[in-house]
């Protein structure tokens, strides 16, 4: 923003637009004099909105009024996932509806009045709503701590920090072999994918090998229980089908009418056998080494066909890398039409050979939700796959954060065994941030 695009000429004008713009703390304002010995060459800082720590953009720019930060409406309503997000012209008034701490919360707040209206009772605003290049501009503080967000300031950054409220949305977990220890996790999940069956380096699909297989049972624990326990607390239980097409053998399996035939049928029979409620599909490494149009089709063909021969009431799902990543074989609108959802791998961004806990660059992970939603998955069938072999406990909000802001259907951990492996502080930090719904 610069003083022309205000229209402002006259020195006076500069000295107000001064006041209205410069980064100043909560409650506290500059003196008339300080800002008059710089009105003639001060350009307004920029005010920089983090939510979750990853920057929240604006179409219209936030404003410092007299200490007051004032946002867009409907950008920040959005952001923070409310239910309702109006503006009524004929009333001028906004009107947002969302939870806090499990309650119902009701606002309403109109232009140029100094008073609010939450929840049917007035509550005084510190500076009431303005209408500036045809944007309706609130006040942040009081708007977003209503819903139950954290808001801090910084002065010397001119930055506004949100730490958006704790949320309910679907959380699916993974079970490997080496998640027996941390089992019990499974009952803060909505569901559970158990890694117990792939595709072989052959094409053919198995539950027996070194690294997917169906575990031996473990006193009174077996494999059995660990699926019917899940589904008795209406946990739904997945079957995971593991393939990387590094030899191409994912590829020769789809190719392949009698290998594409056999897996389908292995998969169904699994299903059967274990009392799965559906399977999660984890082909990884399509679209790199070969042509990704091709790679897409038989992907895309093999999806079909699987769903077709699925028990009516089970559940697809398919893990998938990101738009932004080096793997292009995955046709997401078309994948998301079939699937019940998709699990976006929006990680593995760092180096190779990077060690544990180096957080996945946060606008790495932004891109790819955005593509990934540009690209037709409706966001009510995406889940943010996180690696919380990467992450850390003050990292881990941030990639919970980008599923709130853009009302994801949920998130997907990878994996069990990993939850406290590196702190102990990770879980309580999963928890502050979201709970299963």
């Amino acid at each position: 923003m610069v003083i022309n695009q205000w229209g402002i000429k006259s020195a006076a004008a500069v000295l107000a637009l001064a006041l209205l713009t410069s980064g100043v703390s909560e409650g506290k304002a500059e003196s008339a004099a300080a800002v008059t010995a710089t009105a003639t060459s001060a350009v307004p800082a920029k005010t920089t909105i983090l939510l979750d720590d990853v920057e929240l953009p604006f179409d219209s720019p936030p404003i410092i009024v007299k200490g007051v930060t004032f946002v867009p409406f409907r950008t920040i309503g959005e952001a923070l996932g409310l239910q309702k997000v109006v503006w009524d012209e004929k009333t001028q008034t906004v009107t947002a509806e969302g939870i806090k701490q499990g309650k119902a919360v009701k606002l309403s707040m109109k232009i140029g009045s100094g008073t609010a209206v939450v929840n049917g009772a007035n509550v005084k605003l510190p500076a009431a709503p303005m209408m500036r290049s045809n944007r309706v501009l609130i006040p942040l503080s009081f708007f977003s701590t209503q819903f139950g967000a954290q808001v801090g300031w910084s002065q010397s950054t001119n930055t506004v920090t949100i730490k958006s409220p704790q949320k309910a949305m679907h959380l699916r977990t993974f079970y490997a072999l080496s998640s027996f220890a941390e089992r019990d996790l499974v009952n803060s999940a909505n569901s559970v994918a158990y890694g117990w069956s792939r595709i072989d380096r052959d094409g053919n699909f198995t539950l027996e090998g070194s690294e997917y297989r169906v575990p031996e049972p473990n006193g009174d624990v077996t494999p059995q229980s660990l699926v019917s326990d899940a589904a008795d607390k209406s946990i739904k239980p997945y079957l995971m089908v593991y393939s990387l097409d590094g030899q191409n053998e994912l590829t020769t399996m789809m190719g392949s009418e009698t290998l594409r035939a056999n897996s389908i049928n292995g998969i169904t029979k699994a299903i059967s056998d274990y009392g799965f409620g559906g399977v999660v599909l984890d082909f990884e490494g399509l679209g790199f080494q070969m042509d990704k149009v091709e790679q897409q089709k038989l992907l895309n063909n093999y999806v079909k066909q699987l769903k077709d021969a699925l028990p009516q009431d089970a559940a697809l799902s398919l893990v998938v890398h990101a738009p932004n990543s080096a793997y292009q074989g995955y046709d997401y609108k078309t994948l998301a039409s079939l699937a019940d959802d998709l699990v976006l791998m929006a990680y593995k961004y760092n180096p190779s050979g990077t060690a544990s806990q180096v957080p996945n660059p946060n606008n790495k992970v932004n891109e790819a939700i955005q593509m990934a939603l540009k690209a037709g998955v409706p966001k009510s069938k995406l889940l943010l796959g996180i690696d919380l072999s990467a992450e850390t406990p003050q990292s881990i909000d941030d990639k919970l954060g980008l599923a709130k802001r853009y009302q994801l259907k949920g998130a997907a951990l990878w994996r069990l065994g990993l939850y406290s492996k590196y702190s102990p502080d990770m879980i309580p930090a999963i928890n502050k941030s979201v709970i299963k719904e």
